[in-house]
């Protein structure tokens, strides 16, 4: 069953003090908390806990791609 987050409780998965870091993309949750660029959860200046469909769509170079060998 899948979980579903408040915008509230993704706040808790920002990367810091040893939490998870996951970001929303398109309404759906991804854990990023293993991945080298997102160290301390932050990535290009982008903050884990974060929705950040805009930000992946309109400024990344690699869109989408990297969202399908995510949790």
């Amino acid at each position: 069953m899948a979980k579903t987050f408040t915008r509230e409780e993704l706040k808790k998965y920002d990367g810091q003090n040893g939490n998870p870091a996951y970001v929303a993309i398109n309404n759906r949750v991804y854990d990023v908390t293993h991945i080298p660029a997102w160290q301390d959860g932050t990535h290009h200046g982008n903050k884990a806990e974060l929705a950040l469909t805009d930000v992946l769509f309109d400024y990344s170079p690699h869109k989408d791609r990297v969202l399908a060998n995510l949790p």
